[in-house]
């Protein structure tokens, strides 16, 4: 049961409560679970597929994983999570990046 944090920002009122209903609220917007089951993290993880704003980052302990991290983003900005050499690295397209105007 790994430790798992999850950071809110800008998201619906209906996220928090619930995020506050299973994890303790360290600081606003930023929880902390330190057993959290696969199985419960799964469905925390499922809920997220209608958020209407604001975005969402979830990290666990996740000993297979790159950099011992296990990691999903949801919302705005979009994020692009890439990995090299067993380290994970967030890519985001710049404001005056071509390739963000398309």
């Amino acid at each position: 049961m790994p430790f798992t944090v999850v950071i809110t920002r800008d998201v619906e009122d209906r996220y928090r409560g619930f995020l506050g209903s299973i994890m303790l609220e360290l600081a606003p917007g930023m929880y902390a679970q330190p057993r959290l089951s696969a199985g419960v993290r799964g469905r925390v993880l499922g809920g997220y597929g209608q958020l209407r704003r604001g975005s969402i980052v979830v990290c666990w302990a996740e000993p297979s994983g790159n950099g011992g991290l296990g990691l999903r983003t949801f919302g705005e900005p979009p994020k692009t999570i890439v990995t090299h050499n067993a380290m994970l690295f967030v890519r985001r397209a710049l404001a005056h990046d071509e390739r963000a105007a398309k």
